[in-house]
């Protein structure tokens, strides 16, 4: 497995690069870097296939612009479309969890010629609001929706930067499967959730006593050091567009992801307890008709592909198998 950095006509990103043969594209999200699919590379790499997971814009290694405006899902993907490109690469297959999920699904709507098939974990193709989310997303006296409290510029990202370490062992642990069954009522911790006022993000969350096992200390010292060197601004940028995409996606609406497709997502996924995602997920194939599964990961949180690497390895390997 390589890590390099490779210069695009975009930006310049850091990649990791391992094995021969069609290329599959992954995709991380907040708060990760590219070492997120560590044993995915591995595993496709062994079987066949080249594997290369970038740090996204604004993370790690990867170059990361000024402006918060460059950090569209049409940014995004237009990264993904040089990184082919400079590869020398035609087509591939892209994989995405969490915003790389989003970014995987709009990749595969906007550029089936480049992006042949798609796997999503965790996010959900959705379609188009009639509004722009932050008109939708709950918002009470007290508290407000985690995506609206990352909407200030600095405010989330001063609060995460004071203890990087301690930052992500909260976030890492609170949605994962480990913090607990997330049922109704049963009090598991949810960073993705609602903030309360004047308090921050953390301060709701346990400080677990020890890591989970799939995150081992070398892993999560590499995560540490990726965030101390690029901060959290370039990663809460993408939240910061949200109303930005929806204006930019309106030419758009009502076109189907046609390219084969794949959902992962653990029962105790943080999203699950987002009114409603349920029914998103159920009516999936009505926005992408070659949906070929949409597979459920007993007592696996948010970040499947490290909570579950071997499923998730396995479900992807059996699915490109199928193209």
């Amino acid at each position: 497995m390589k890590d390099t950095l490779i210069k695009t006509r975009t930006i310049n990103m850091s990649i990791l690069d391992a094995g021969q043969g069609p290329l599959v594209l992954f995709c991380h999200g907040f708060p990760e870097t590219k070492y997120a699919w560590r044993h995915q590379i591995h595993a496709l790499a062994q079987a066949g296939y080249r594997a290369v997971a970038p740090d996204m814009r604004g993370y790690g290694g990867t170059d990361a612009p000024e402006h918060l405006y460059q950090y569209t899902v049409f940014h995004a993907v237009g990264d993904l479309v040089a990184l082919l490109d400079a590869l020398g690469e035609h087509q591939a297959v892209v994989v995405g969890h969490d915003w790389g999920a989003t970014i995987a699904w709009q990749a595969a709507l906007m550029r089936p010629d480049r992006f042949r098939a798609v796997v999503a974990l965790s996010v959900p193709m959705m379609g188009q609001p009639p509004v722009p989310p932050s008109k939708i997303f709950p918002q009470t006296e007290d508290a407000l929706f985690y995506t609206l409290y990352f909407q200030k510029p600095k405010l989330a990202d001063e609060e995460f930067s004071r203890d990087v370490s301690l930052t992500l062992r909260k976030i890492m642990f609170a949605a994962s499967g480990e913090a607990g069954r997330r049922k109704p009522g049963d009090g598991t911790p949810n960073p993705f959730g609602m903030v309360a006022k004047g308090a921050g993000l953390l301060a709701s969350l346990p400080t677990p006593a020890k890591l989970p096992e799939w995150l081992p200390s070398r892993e999560f010292d590499q995560l540490i050091r990726a965030f101390e060197l690029s901060g959290f601004t370039g990663g809460l940028n993408y939240y910061r567009n949200i109303d930005r995409n929806w204006e930019l996606q309106q030419g758009f609406v009502g076109q189907l992801i046609r390219v084969p497709a794949f959902f992962m997502i653990g029962d105790r996924d943080t999203g699950l307890a987002i009114p409603g995602m349920d029914q998103i997920i159920t009516a999936m194939p009505n926005l992408v008709p070659d949906l070929r599964g949409s597979h459920v990961l007993q007592d696996a949180g948010h970040w499947l592909q490290q909570e579950r690497a071997k499923d998730v390895s396995e479900l992807t390997i059996n699915f490109l198998g199928g193209l």
